[in-house]
C-alpha cells in the first residue's frame, strides 16, 4: 500500500538516471540501422546478384528491422520513465508543500494520513487535542456562541492535500505500471510484421500514460510551417527525441520540421502501418466466401453443363484483397529505396510524409532537400495512391538524376508529393473538388520545405496530369508562395487561362503535351472524361480551352513550352504518350528547367 512516508521517499533521479540510459540504447540502435543500411545492406544490393548475396541481404534487412524495433520501443521506454518520474514529483511536491504547513502549525501527521492538531485552550473543558479523523464535540461558549476551531479546518484541509497528492501519485503509478509492463519483447523475439502491429499499440498505450506529460495538444495544428519550426527550436534535444517517439505522425506531418526529423519519425509510422495492413490482409484471407457459381443460361433457364461463374460475393471480396496488396506493396517499396544511399551511388530517400489513411499518402524526397540548391516537388494526377507509389518515386529519381548530370556542381532534392486524395479514375476527375482540398496542404508543404531549407532554394512545383490542376489552384490562390518555376505536363487545364495568374513571372512557367496523349481529347465542358476511347479523335478547340482552363501548352497561354517525343498513338491500351514525359529531350529540359539553366 502506498503511503504518505513512500511518497515523501521517491527519488525522481533514479528513473531520470534509468530514462537516459533507454535513451542512450534508442540512439544507439539508430545509429546502428543506419550504419547497416548504409555501409553493408546498399552495397551488398547494388552489387551482388547470387544467392548468397540474397540470402545476406535478408539477414542484413531483417537486422535493419530489429534495430528499428529497439530504437521505438526504447524511445518510449525513455518517455514513460520521465513522464513516471515528473508526475510522481509533482505529488511529491503537494505533499511536501502540506507536510510544511503541518510542521509550521504545530500539527502532527500521522503514518496513516491522518493530522493531529492541538485544541484552543480557551474553550473550557476542552481535549488538549484533535485528530482528523474523529468529529469532536461543538463546545458552547459562556456568550452562547460557538466555538470556532481554525486549527481543525486547518487540519482538514491538510489531510485533504496528503490524501490527494497520494491519490495522484497511486494513480500515475496504476498508470505507467500498466504501459511499461507491455513494453517488453520475449528472448530471441523475431521483429515482424506482427511485432510491428503490436508496437503500434504500444505506441497507444504510452501516449494514454504519458499524455499528462507530454501533451498532443502542444504540438502545432493547422498552424503556418514558420511556427512550426519556431516551436521545434525551442524544445530542447530531449523533447525532441520524446515528440518523436511518442507521437510520430503528427511530428512527422509537421512542415516546416527537418527532412531527418520527419524522416525519422515517419519510418516508424510506416513500420507500424505496415504491420497493421499485414495483419489485415492475413485476416482478410480467412474470410474469402465461396468462388464460383453453376452457370444458370438466361435463355433456357437451365444449367449449363460444366459452367461456372464467380459470385458477386466473392469478387468483392477479391477487390478488397487486391486493394490491401497493392498498398502492401507500396509501403514495401518505400521500405526497399531505404537501403539506397550516397555510398551506392544513389542519393539517400527521404519519408518526409506518410499516413495510410483514405487512399494513403505519401512525400518521398531524393536527397536532402534541407540541404540543397534546388528542390522540385513533383504532384502526380489521377489515379495516385499507396498501391502506385512506386512509379511515381521513380519518376522523381529519374528527374533527380538528370539534375545531377546537367548541373554536377550544384545539390538537387526531387519529392514527390502525394499528399492529397487524388481522383481513383477518369470519372473522377471531372470533378476539380479534388485539386481544390489539395490547395493548402500543398501551400503548406511548399512553404516548409523552404523553411526548413532556409536558404536561397531555387523552387520548382512540377504537375503531371490532374496534378497540374492541384498545382495551378494552388499558385493561382497563395500569392507570395515560394516557387520560382514551375512545369505542367499533359494538363487537362490548371484553373487559370494564362501563365501570369500563376504569381509567377510568366517566362518561368513550362508545359509540354505530347502530341498523341489521350488528355488532347479533352473538350471544355462537364463530362469530358467519358468521351475518351481509343478511336475517339484528336480534339483541340480554335480558343485552345480545355476542361480547366486554357491549355498551358499553348501559344495563348503566355507562358513556355518544350518539346516533348511524339510517343505511341493513342490505340495503345495503356496510353503511354500520358507518362513519356520523364524520357529523352522533355527530361533533358526538365532537368535545366530545375536547375536553373533555363
Amino acid at each position: 500500500m502506498l503511503t504518505w512516508q513512500h511518497l515523501l521517499d521517491f527519488k525522481a533521479n533514479e528513473y531520470e538516471e534509468a530514462a537516459d540510459g533507454w535513451g542512450e540504447v534508442s540512439n544507439r540502435a539508430r545509429a546502428a540501422r543506419d550504419s547497416v543500411r548504409s555501409a553493408m545492406l546498399a552495397k551488398l544490393r547494388d552489387t551482388q546478384t547470387s544467392g548468397a548475396a540474397q540470402a545476406a541481404i535478408h539477414d542484413l534487412d531483417q537486422l535493419c528491422r530489429n534495430f528499428q524495433y529497439i530504437h521505438a520501443e526504447c524511445g518510449l521506454i525513455r518517455t514513460a520513465l520521465n513522464g513516471f518520474a515528473t508526475e510522481i514529483t509533482g505529488a511529491q511536491k503537494n505533499l511536501k508543500a502540506a507536510l510544511s504547513e503541518a510542521q509550521q502549525l504545530g500539527f502532527t501527521v500521522k503514518p496513516d494520513g491522518s493530522v493531529e492538531y492541538p485544541m484552543p485552550t480557551a474553550v473550557p473543558f476542552a481535549p488538549r487535542s484533535g485528530n482528523t479523523k474523529s468529529t469532536p464535540p461543538v463546545l458552547a461558549l459562556p456568550a452562547g456562541g460557538e466555538s470556532v476551531d481554525s486549527n481543525k479546518r486547518k487540519a482538514e484541509d491538510i489531510a485533504e492535500r496528503i490524501g490527494a497528492a497520494l491519490r495522484g501519485a497511486f494513480e500515475a503509478d496504476t498508470r505507467y505500471r500498466s504501459a511499461l509492463s507491455k513494453l517488453k519483447a520475449p528472448r530471441g523475439v523475431q521483429v515482424n510484421d506482427a511485432v510491428w502491429a503490436d508496437a503500434g499499440q504500444d505506441t497507444k498505450d504510452v501516449q494514454k500514460s504519458a499524455g499528462r506529460y507530454l501533451r498532443k495538444s502542444d504540438i502545432p495544428k493547422g498552424r503556418p510551417p514558420a511556427e512550426n519550426k519556431k516551436w521545434w527550436n525551442g524544445l530542447s534535444q530531449e523533447e525532441r527525441d520524446q515528440y518523436v517517439a511518442l507521437y510520430p505522425a503528427s511530428v512527422g506531418a509537421l512542415d516546416g520540421l527537418p527532412a531527418t526529423v520527419r524522416d525519422e519519425a515517419n519510418r516508424v509510422v510506416l513500420a507500424e502501418a505496415h504491420g497493421t495492413t499485414t495483419i489485415q490482409l492475413e485476416n482478410w484471407l480467412k474470410k474469402e466466401p465461396d468462388r464460383y457459381q453453376t452457370y444458370i443460361s438466361p435463355y433456357t433457364g437451365y444449367r449449363v453443363k460444366n459452367g461456372l461463374v464467380e459470385t458477386a460475393e466473392w469478387e468483392k471480396w477479391d477487390e478488397e484483397k487486391r486493394r490491401i496488396e497493392g498498398r502492401l506493396k507500396g509501403m514495401e517499396s518505400i521500405q526497399s529505396r531505404f537501403a539506397a544511399s550516397e555510398k551506392s551511388g544513389r542519393p539517400a530517400a527521404y519519408l518526409i510524409g506518410f499516413d495510410n489513411d483514405g487512399p494513403g499518402h505519401a512525400a518521398i524526397s531524393i536527397g536532402n532537400p534541407d540541404t540543397a540548391d534546388n528542390v522540385v516537388t513533383f504532384v502526380p494526377g489521377t489515379g495516385a495512391n499507396l498501391s502506385t507509389v512506386e512509379d511515381n518515386v521513380q519518376r522523381a529519381e529519374i528527374l533527380q538524376q538528370r539534375a545531377r548530370f546537367a548541373s554536377p556542381g550544384s545539390n538537387t532534392a526531387s519529392i514527390m508529393w502525394m499528399g492529397y486524395d487524388a481522383p481513383q479514375d477518369l470519372g473522377a476527375a471531372e470533378d476539380k473538388k479534388y485539386a481544390d482540398n489539395a490547395r493548402g496542404p500543398l501551400s503548406s508543404f511548399l512553404t516548409g520545405i523552404a523553411a526548413a531549407n532556409g536558404g536561397n532554394v531555387n523552387s520548382t512545383v512540377l504537375g503531371h496530369s490532374y496534378g497540374t490542376l492541384v498545382a495551378g489552384e494552388t499558385m493561382r490562390d497563395h500569392p507570395g508562395l515560394p516557387v520560382d518555376n514551375a512545369i505542367l505536363v499533359g494538363s487537362p487545364g490548371i484553373g487559370v487561362d494564362h501563365a501570369k495568374d500563376l504569381n509567377i513571372p510568366p517566362e518561368r512557367v513550362w508545359a509540354a503535351t505530347a502530341k498523341n496523349d489521350p488528355i488532347n481529347l479533352v473538350p471544355p465542358q462537364e463530362g469530358a472524361f467519358s468521351i475518351l476511347n481509343p478511336m475517339a479523335y484528336k480534339r483541340l478547340f480554335d480558343d485552345h480551352s480545355i476542361l480547366y482552363g486554357v491549355d498551358p501548352a499553348s501559344d495563348d497561354f503566355g507562358g513556355k513550352t518544350f518539346k516533348v517525343a511524339d510517343g505511341d498513338p493513342v490505340d495503345s491500351p495503356d496510353f503511354p504518350a500520358h507518362s513519356q514525359y520523364w524520357e529523352n529531350e522533355s527530361l533533358e529540359k526538365m532537368g535545366d528547367i530545375v536547375t536553373g539553366r533555363q
